[in-house]
C-alpha cells in the first residue's frame, strides 16, 4: 500500500468554505500540516491568471481539489452553463497550475454522478463511460468526467501523482439549505422543520419516494481523503460511500422522526425521481483500509442541531 507523508506538507484546500472542502479543513487541522485557504477576494478559481499567479505564490506541495458548482435536480436542470462551465474552469486552472508547480500530489473530488444511469448495482468504478448519464444531472456529470481524464492523462503523459476520488451522496455542516437549491437531506430537513415550526399537517416531497440512495456523512469523506492522500495513489478513480441505501421514503421517515414532525408525508408524483437506484461498490476504498463510520440517525441528528446552532433556517 502506498505510504504518503503527509507530516509539515503545505496542503491547499480548494473550496475550503464549502460543505465538502470545510470538512477536509477541519479534519487536516489536527494534523501537523500547514493548511492553505484563500477567500475568493485573494483567489478566483474560475480566472486563470489568479489562479496561475496564487499558486506560483504560495507553493503549495499538495492539493485537495474540493471546489465545484453544486446543486439538486432543480439548480442542474435550472443553469446548465454555470455548472458545466465554471466546474471546467475551476478544474482545469487548479489541476493546470498544480503540474506546472510541481505539486507532489493533488486529490481531485468528483461525484457519483458521473456513472451511468443504469449501471449496475453496486456502482463499480469500471462501469464509468458504459452508458448514457442521467439527465438531471449530466452537465455537472460531464465536467467532473471531464476533471477526472485530466488527472489521468497529466498521471499519464507526465508521471504526476494526481488522484480521483467520487463520493457517494452528502451530507453535513454547511451543507446548503436553500428550498430550491440543495440536496436532498438538507431539502428534507429544512422541509420537515418549517413543517413542524408552522403546524402543518404534511410534508411534500418530489418523486414517488421509490428511489434509492446511499448518504454519506461528510465528515466521513473528510476522513476517507486523507486516508487516500496517505495510501492511493492510482490512474483509476476510486469510490467513497458506506456501501448502503435507503428509499427516499424510508430516508424521508427517518429526517421526520430526527426533526420530531409528526405529520404525514405527501409525494408528488409529477416531479421527477431521478435515478431509481444508486449505491457505490466501496470495497476497492475498503480494502486499503477506510470505512465509513457515522450512522445515518446519528449524522442527520448531529446536521439537524448544527443547523440550528447556527441559525441556518
Amino acid at each position: 500500500m502506498v505510504d504518503f507523508d503527509l507530516i509539515n506538507k503545505s496542503i491547499f484546500v480548494a473550496g475550503h468554505n464549502g460543505m465538502v472542502g470545510s470538512a477536509i479543513c477541519r479534519a487536516l487541522n489536527k494534523l501537523p500540516i500547514s493548511l492553505l485557504v484563500a477567500d475568493k477576494e485573494e483567489l478566483d478559481l474560475i480566472d486563470e491568471f489568479s489562479v496561475k499567479s496564487w499558486m506560483n505564490k504560495n507553493k503549495p506541495e499538495v492539493i485537495v481539489l474540493a471546489a465545484a458548482r453544486v446543486g439538486g435536480i432543480y439548480a442542474n436542470n435550472s443553469y446548465p452553463v454555470d455548472f458545466l462551465l465554471n466546474n471546467l474552469k475551476i478544474q482545469n486552472n487548479v489541476i493546470e497550475a498544480a503540474y506546472e508547480n510541481k505539486v507532489e500530489k493533488l486529490l481531485f473530488l468528483g461525484s457519483s454522478c458521473i456513472y451511468p444511469k443504469w449501471a449496475g448495482q453496486p456502482i463499480k468504478e469500471e462501469y464509468l463511460l458504459t452508458g448514457e448519464l442521467e439527465q438531471t444531472n449530466q452537465w455537472y456529470a460531464i465536467a467532473k468526467i471531464a476533471g477526472l481524464k485530466l488527472c489521468q492523462a497529466y498521471r499519464k503523459q507526465y508521471g504526476c501523482d494526481f488522484i480521483s476520488a467520487m463520493p457517494t451522496n452528502l451530507y453535513g455542516p454547511n451543507d446548503n439549505f436553500h428550498p430550491l437549491f440543495s440536496h436532498v437531506p438538507a431539502a428534507l430537513i429544512r422541509r420537515f422543520h418549517e413543517a413542524k415550526l408552522s403546524g402543518y399537517d404534511n410534508v411534500g416531497v418530489w418523486g414517488t419516494g421509490n428511489p434509492r440512495r446511499e448518504f454519506l456523512h461528510v465528515n466521513d469523506l473528510a476522513s476517507a481523503c486523507i486516508h487516500l492522500l496517505k495510501h492511493y495513489s492510482e490512474l483509476e478513480p476510486i469510490n467513497i460511500g458506506t456501501g448502503e441505501d435507503i428509499s427516499i421514503s424510508s430516508f424521508a421517515e427517518l429526517v421526520s422522526k430526527v426533526i420530531g414532525f409528526n405529520g404525514s408525508i405527501v409525494y408528488d408524483t409529477k416531479m421527477p425521481d431521478g435515478m431509481k437506484e444508486k449505491r457505490l461498490d466501496v470495497r476497492k476504498i475498503n480494502k486499503i483500509g477506510w470505512k465509513a463510520a457515522i450512522t445515518l440517525s446519528d449524522g442527520l441528528t448531529s446536521t439537524y442541531n448544527w443547523a440550528l446552532a447556527n441559525d441556518i433556517f
